[in-house]
């Protein structure tokens, strides 16, 4: 699929690094609260048990990865990567607050490179930062690669609502009233919040999504359309190789 939004490493990098410190106070105003909900629906349908290793692609300043902390009772291990070096010190600050610092690891990796093991984690997360990176089947294919056989990754996502009149009236406040608030408030220079609904529309959702992960090397691949399709969690497993040699026989 095309693309003309600019998802350059540099660019993203830079455009993230300029808003980290109003990060986490213009996603929960902008969405009113509800990204919370999201990411505890997250970790409902992706439950960690104790001693899991977990990773968090993409992971901001962290909050998918302390929900998980949280949801485990500290009993896991979390890896929380992104390549935005101010995004993870803002990571890092909540985790000692949290008193999660000693379980949860951040790791400064590029998505579509990701410098860990093959086949250690038991799941695999990102939320709303696929769409940022560059080749969706790259940062896929890292994201099943270092996911353990039997293993599951879930995508969380931005998308769009397809239920009329919903779908007019979001997609008028999504492209026109957002942008205007967040970039007011958040004043950076490239434009992150005139990025957003353009990322978004140009972004694979529903069974193409599905599609891409089917072709990273998931199976059971399922998608659920989170308050009224705003959002939509993707999961897949990663079939063992025991399964894998049976289906080739």
């Amino acid at each position: 699929m095309s693309t003309t939004v600019d998802k350059s490493g540099p660019r993203v990098q830079k455009m993230f690094g300029e808003i980290a410190g109003r990060y986490d106070f213009l996603n929960h105003l902008l969405s009113l609260n509800v990204d919370r909900y999201w990411r505890w629906r997250t970790v409902r349908m992706v439950p960690p048990k104790a001693g899991d290793n977990i990773l968090d692609m993409c992971t901001g300043t962290g909050d998918l990865a302390l929900a998980y902390h949280r949801a485990a009772g500290g009993q896991a291990r979390i890896v929380g990567a992104d390549f935005c070096h101010e995004m993870l010190a803002i990571g890092r600050q909540k985790a000692v607050k949290a008193g999660a610092d000693h379980q949860i690891e951040f790791l400064e990796a590029d998505a579509q490179q990701i410098p860990l093991a093959s086949d250690q984690f038991q799941i695999v997360t990102v939320a709303f930062g696929l769409r940022n990176v560059a080749e969706t089947h790259r940062g896929l294919a890292e994201m099943v690669r270092v996911c353990a056989p039997g293993g599951r990754v879930a995508v969380l996502e931005f998308s769009m609502p397809t239920w009329q009149p919903f779908k007019a009236l979001y997609g008028w406040y999504f492209r026109n009233i957002l942008p205007r608030i967040g970039q007011l408030l958040a004043r950076n220079a490239q434009g992150a919040y005139q990025y957003l609904p353009s990322s978004v529309g140009e972004f694979p959702q529903g069974e193409e999504l599905a599609g891409r992960m089917r072709e990273a090397g998931l199976s059971k691949v399922t998608y659920h359309g989170l308050t009224f399709g705003i959002a939509t969690l993707y999961v897949g497993t990663k079939e063992n190789s025991t399964s894998q040699a049976s289906q080739e026989q």
